[in-house]
């Protein structure tokens, strides 16, 4: 994007330490953005992802399925670049290891803890930054992160079905906030990936049977995974004043994914 669409803006990444979220945060720096917070579990990516970006960054370290770890990320934004203008939540993650899978093999552990990680998260997040924008009377935007897993589903190589379940509640989540405050100028929007080389990714991405099925069901620019800086640009719009009459919308950036059948061999 041209200029400089968040100039002046404070944004708080939750999970943007790495993959997607780190990229973002590059991306709103690049933006004009005055400056980051950015909150990941592990304290060495952290402290690496905030030195990398430089003094318009503060890392903190926590969990984000814990009520009090966006409160302090807002109030931290404060404390260091005074004021907060806009959230993007990205933490979240495969639950494949903890018991999710097919609906037949789901474990009870595996429901509980990948909702807990990629929908109760984004609800404790967003319960956060909504009372914080109406405490200022400022409005302000929220972007939450979902999957195209969520809408347009792959059963042979991508079947984690809580998983699924949490990014299309996701969506209903964000869109039922977006009608309920806008009135309020709280605009909340969508961004849904499909496979994009993260720490998440890793599975699918060293698996040369699933790059070949993704490159026809991911068929743009030459039919490849997707890299966390694709997704930056949309991030940078649905998060500024550029997006300042859009609420309530989803956003795939998904290379075809959702309009191709892909070929399974």
């Amino acid at each position: 994007m041209a200029g400089q669409p968040l100039a002046d803006q404070v944004i708080v990444v939750v999970g943007g330490t790495t993959g997607l979220g780190f990229s973002a945060a590059r991306a709103c720096l690049a933006a004009g953005a005055r400056g980051v917070v950015i909150t990941g579990r592990n304290p060495a990516n952290a402290a690496g992802a905030a030195s990398s970006l430089g003094p318009a960054c503060v890392p903190l370290v926590g969990d984000a399925t814990d009520p009090a770890h966006a409160p302090a990320a807002l109030a931290l934004a404060h404390k260091r670049f005074g004021g907060f203008h806009a959230l993007y939540h990205v933490a979240g993650g495969s639950g494949r290891k903890m018991g999710d899978g097919p609906l037949h093999e789901i474990t009870d552990d595996g429901i509980r803890a990948t909702l807990e990680l990629n929908l109760h998260s984004v609800i404790l997040s967003n319960r956060a930054a909504v009372r914080q924008f109406l405490a200022q009377g400022s409005g302000g935007s929220i972007l939450n992160l979902s999957s195209v897993l969520g809408r347009s589903p792959s059963p042979a190589f991508f079947a984690t079905h809580t998983y699924a379940a949490a990014k299309a509640a996701i969506v209903g989540f964000t869109k039922s906030i977006a009608a309920y405050y806008a009135p309020q100028n709280i605009r909340c929007n969508v961004l849904a990936p499909a496979l994009v080389a993260t720490p998440m990714a890793r599975r699918a991405a060293g698996d040369a049977t699933i790059l070949k099925f993704i490159a026809t069901k991911q068929p743009l620019d030459g039919g490849r995974i997707g890299q966390p800086e694709d997704c930056d640009d949309a991030a940078v719009y649905l998060l500024s004043s550029g997006a300042k009459f859009v609420t309530g919308q989803v956003l795939a950036v998904d290379g075809g994914w959702s309009v191709s059948e892909g070929q399974i061999p």
